[in-house]
């Protein structure tokens, strides 16, 4: 079977996700705790392009297709959508956040 390799596309919610994490970890745990978690996150949304199937369906999002996916990482849900030719990373939640704005994560669009 022959791997499909995918662009990955960045939404701007996203990032401001990402900052707003950065932020409260560097108030809460300092620095070192903040670069940390924030590499690991863009670590793991890199490596989509090619294991973009490996992690489950966003049980808050599901699908007869199952396109949309998060990966967990601590108690941080990063959401991404698979489209035919790209991954759209969508956002970066705290797994306390509301399932409302979570189901909210289908109206993001990506460049």
């Amino acid at each position: 079977m022959e791997k499909v390799i995918k662009k990955i596309a960045y939404s701007a919610v996203f990032y401001e996700d990402l900052k707003f994490i950065y932020s409260y970890v560097l108030e809460t745990f300092g620095v070192m705790m903040a670069e940390i978690l924030q590499d690991q996150i863009l670590n793991q949304t890199a490596g989509l392009y090619l294991h973009y199937y490996l992690n489950p369906e966003c049980r808050h999002l599901e699908t007869k297709t199952q396109i949309y996916r998060n990966i967990i990482l601590g108690k941080y849900l990063i959401i991404y959508r698979i489209r035919t030719n790209k991954i759209e990373v969508l956002r970066a939640l705290h797994d306390s956040q509301s399932p409302k704005i979570i189901k909210a994560t289908i109206k993001i669009k990506t460049k």
